[in-house]
């Protein structure tokens, strides 16, 4: 059971930041040194991707690993109902976007938490792997 009341859950989830997290900063930080350009959160794309490559038509989600869910299943039994049923309705929006961005003709991309944290650099070269493919095929 939530140890909170309603109000207080309230107000303690309106503090989350959702936009321009740690994580975002960090990856578009780093791939922008790296020479990329990017539009944040586009409004008129499902889900306001975190970072969009207008030109290799990329979407990318930076998704922390608690609030999307990583390998739910395995811990799910460990949180209260709330967040049981917090995290598969996140789940099922990211699944929606996903699918309306394919039909789309977008490609999309995940990255999560843990992946940026163990190895960033990893990270940023998994992208720039597919948007240099895709750049190449638009030549």
């Amino acid at each position: 059971m939530d140890n909170l009341t309603a109000r207080q859950r309230s107000y303690c989830m309106s503090r989350v930041k959702n936009r321009d997290t740690d994580l975002e900063s960090l990856v578009r930080s780093e791939l922008f040194k790296r020479g990329w350009r990017f539009r944040k959160h586009v409004p008129s794309l499902p889900g306001r991707p975190d970072i969009v490559f207008v030109r290799q038509r990329v979407a990318v989600f930076v998704d922390g690993d608690f609030w999307h869910g990583y390998r739910f299943p395995r811990w799910s039994a460990s949180v209260s109902e709330f967040w049981v049923r917090k995290i598969q309705k996140n789940r099922k929006r990211d699944r929606n976007n996903y699918s309306k961005l394919r039909r789309l003709g977008w490609r999309v991309v995940r990255v999560w938490q843990h992946q940026i944290k163990r190895d960033l650099n990893s990270s940023i070269e998994r992208l720039e792997s597919l948007l240099s493919k895709r750049h190449c095929r638009e030549d």
